[in-house]
């Protein structure tokens, strides 16, 4: 009997010691997941991506550790729309938001889920800095689309220094907090940094989603003096002392991560929201085009995930877009998440853990009023009102220049196909950006369908050109007069 006892005994205390060992299933905390979404930042703007005269050393380090996604793509070539598809993690153009926005039109249709709704439905704190460019009135606000805190501006695009003009209240330049006008001193790159480090210590206990995006390296081309000093003589001195100051700022971000020890379980994304832009010295090499149209130089960007606890260091070559933020946010999250539509963007965490052979996707698509495109495998249509379809095979051809229209015209129908379907699931824009910019992106097109310089590349050129264009007019008549004496 006694043994029984002992026995009974031991093998309580047994039972006890094994429930009191940590469950990994249970008490393994969710990641943190960070957005770090930059603003017109050339392809080949950062050391990992290339760049021998730029400086990204905070950058370059987290790409570097990181997975780098060598064929990564935002869902447009201009700011407003990429936006709201990383915001919602679907085509943008299937709820109207194809055209940048003007204080005129409304924002995110408030039928869609964004992606800090569904990350606070996960249990995560989150918040949104820097630029919006999603909506002006209150309800499309971030505070409104699932962030718990925000600080930054509603615009496209504001000063990098407090001014009188911007700085006042209800300005959408200004800068706000939880909606709140507030202002800021010293260079907005270096305060956006700072604030998402404030953001990080109050709340570093539990699992938080932080949207970052700051205005740089979008024009206008404002630098401290200090670091402007770095680069004396640099033939792009102003984008170098730029990117120098965004570098810092996520360098600020990383080390406080790694003081709280949350660095190796922070997911974090870092991507353009769109191609490098024609004036503010960006480089896309070696891709055609930049920053509002259908070439690749418009919507291929430097993109990298960053997770050390989950995903080893490397390349991933396979098809992705920005879409796949949400998708991949969510899953990471461990929890069920609902969203009002399908999604459009797929999780990445099995492709570059288990080394899917399988892209990610096996189309993407593009549209902007009298613009769109599509990507199947190897090769790249473009359609333009007015001028027809273009074929790249972008193996052979990443630079865009020959034209395979003809010699794979079976591959061009089926392309054409596969994007009139796709656009069978949008809804016509709800606003564009105008005739004055309809005009110069498809005048843009034409000269880039010829293989040739580009004529106009904003208003200002517009209306030098037709100068150009009026005054050739009247030297013609003037020559037909004098051939008639």
């Amino acid at each position: 009997m006694s043994k029984l006892i002992f026995v009974a005994g031991f093998m309580a205390c047994l039972l006890m010691m094994l429930s009191c060992q940590p469950d990994d299933t249970k008490t393994k905390k969710q990641p943190n997941v960070i957005v770090l979404l930059v603003d017109d930042a050339g392809y080949a703007d950062f050391g990992f991506a290339g760049s021998k005269d730029l400086k990204t050393p905070n950058i370059d380090k987290l790409a570097n550790n990181g997975m780098v996604f060598t064929d990564a793509h935002v869902s447009a070539s201009v700011c407003g729309p990429s936006r709201a598809g990383i915001m919602t993690g679907r085509y943008q153009q299937r709820f109207g938001f194809e055209c940048n926005p003007s204080s005129d039109h409304s924002g995110v249709d408030l039928g869609e889920t964004t992606i800090g709704e569904a990350m606070q439905q996960a249990g995560y704190t989150t918040a949104a800095f820097g630029k919006w460019h999603l909506g002006y009135e209150p309800e499309y606000n971030p505070n409104a689309r699932g962030f718990d805190y925000s600080w930054g501006f509603l615009s496209g695009g504001r000063r990098y220094f407090s001014n009188k003009t911007q700085d006042q209240p209800g300005h959408t330049h200004s800068i706000r907090e939880n909606g709140q006008f507030t202002t800021f001193e010293g260079y907005l790159t270096d305060r956006l940094g700072d604030k998402a480090v404030e953001f990080i210590d109050k709340n570093k206990k539990d699992p938080f989603f932080m949207y970052w995006a700051p205005n740089a390296v979008h024009t206008p081309m404002e630098a401290t003096e200090e670091d402007m000093a770095l680069f004396k003589g640099h033939p792009r001195q102003k984008l170098a002392a730029m990117t120098w100051a965004l570098d810092r700022s996520v360098g600020k971000i990383v080390q406080k991560l790694k003081d709280e020890d949350l660095l190796n379980n922070t997911l974090i994304f870092f991507l353009s929201d769109n191609g490098g832009a024609h004036n503010n010295q960006s480089s896309n090499y070696p891709l055609k085009g930049f920053k509002g149209n259908k070439y690749e130089g418009g919507h291929r960007v430097a993109f990298f995930m960053h997770w050390p606890e989950e995903i080893e260091k490397g390349t991933y070559n396979g098809l992705t877009s920005s879409l796949d933020i949400f998708a991949t946010s969510i899953a990471v999250t461990g929890k069920q998440v609902h969203t009002n539509k399908t999604l459009d963007g797929v999780n990445l965490i099995p492709y570059v853990k288990n080394g899917i052979a399988e892209s990610p996707h096996k189309q993407l698509f593009w549209r902007k009023d009298q613009m769109a495109a599509m990507r199947s495998g190897q090769y790249k249509m473009i359609r333009v009102a007015r001028l027809g379809y273009r074929l790249y095979d972008l193996e052979e051809d990443l630079g865009e220049s020959n034209d395979l229209c003809e010699a794979k015209n079976t591959a061009l129908h089926e392309l054409q196909n596969q994007l009139q379907s796709w656009e069978k699931g949008l809804i016509q824009p709800l606003w564009t950006e105008g005739a004055i910019w309809d005009t110069i992106t498809w005048m843009i097109h034409e000269d880039y369908y010829l293989n040739r310089p580009v004529r106009v590349k904003d208003p200002g050129s517009l209306k030098e050109w037709r100068k150009r264009k009026r005054e050739s007019a009247k030297d013609m008549l003037l020559l037909q007069d004098i051939s008639r004496l």
